[in-house]
């Protein structure tokens, strides 16, 4: 179905946020569901968490590694600690605890990275965290989600939950549009279809989904059918969607809010190359840093918008021609 006529793509919170009503959410419904923070509890949304339930809060202070080594201990004791902070310091800072006391053990803790990406804007590229999938990814055993507006974000935070194994949930800063309506299902390590199309196919993650469908509304007008996929989990792939659309469509564009060396956008290479050799384009940065402005400067500036992955998709429909 055309997106035009089924996503209106309304103005929603950012993922943060939704992750915070999630968490009260859990919070209300399972006591083993425990909080961790570093200091950054108001900006993270777990403050929320805190006030309701307060001996299960636990402020770790600026120590993101102390942090998911405690989150570790207490996923060991038969917990289920959600442990938070920005990406940029969660994932970076605490990478060896990470590795040593939640991936090798395989111990129960959930990481949640909030400000990722260059869309946290004002903070600059100190605070933006551009290779926290590809670190996620690198940890064995680790299940990796982007979410891309305020449902799926409630609903695989729930679905973390009930996940057995270490996990890591990926959260922006910037406010994002409502794709999905209250009744859709997710499942972890399953892309969903949002647009059909035969043409080319638009594998997106995080921010850059709702780009997608607007890509794709353009390229319709063009007379280019875009198949749009909503890779809410980048691990494990959904290498059967993968491998279907390099099949059915030829050329495959991957946008992402990521350095384009080591996200997303290889992993899908790797099963296109597997499975069905097919074109292949990336909206991604490129090998560098961004810089310190709005959003939407540095989104502009950087290409990740709809413009953008339309004509990455134009060029890709090209090159399956010659």
């Amino acid at each position: 179905m055309p997106a035009k006529t089924k996503y209106e793509l309304k103005p929603g919170p950012a993922t943060r946020e939704s992750f915070g009503k999630a968490l009260v959410e859990l919070g209300s419904a399972n006591p083993d569901v425990v909080v961790l923070d570093a200091d950054l509890s108001k900006s993270t949304y777990t403050a929320e968490f805190g006030k309701k339930f307060p001996d299960r809060f636990f402020e770790c202070g600026i120590a993101e590694a102390n942090m998911v080594a405690i989150g570790s201990g207490l996923a060991a004791s038969g917990k289920i600690p959600f442990a938070s902070s920005f990406s940029v310091f969660a994932v970076n800072k605490g990478f060896e605890q990470l590795r040593v006391t939640a991936a090798f053990p395989n111990v129960n803790l959930k990481i949640v990275g909030t400000h990722s990406g260059i869309s946290i804007g004002e903070d600059g590229p100190s605070q933006m965290s551009i290779e926290d999938l590809s670190l996620a990814c690198s940890l064995a055993g680790f299940v990796v989600i982007s979410p891309a507006d305020d449902v799926s974000m409630r609903k695989l935070v729930h679905a973390a939950a009930e996940h057995v194994g270490p996990l890591f949930i990926r959260a922006g800063r910037a406010k994002c549009p409502v794709i999905y309506g209250s009744d859709q299902n997710f499942e972890i390590g399953k892309a969903i279809e949002l647009v059909e199309g035969s043409d080319v196919t638009l594998i997106a993650t995080g921010l850059l989904v709702a780009e997608s469908i607007r890509a794709s509304e353009t390229l319709e007008g063009e007379g280019i059918s875009a198949r749009v996929l909503d890779f809410h989990t980048i691990k494990p792939l959904d290498r059967d969607a993968i491998a279907k659309a390099a099949k059915e469509t030829g050329a495959i564009v991957v946008a992402e809010e990521h350095l384009i060396d080591c996200g997303l956008g290889v992993r899908v290479a790797q099963v296109v190359a597997e499975t069905n050799p097919a074109i292949m384009e990336f909206i991604g940065l490129h090998n560098t840093y961004a810089e310190s402005g709005s959003p939407d400067e540095l989104l502009d500036k950087y290409g990740f918008r709809a413009a953008n992955v339309a004509e990455a998709a134009r060029k890709a429909v090209a090159r399956k021609k010659k």
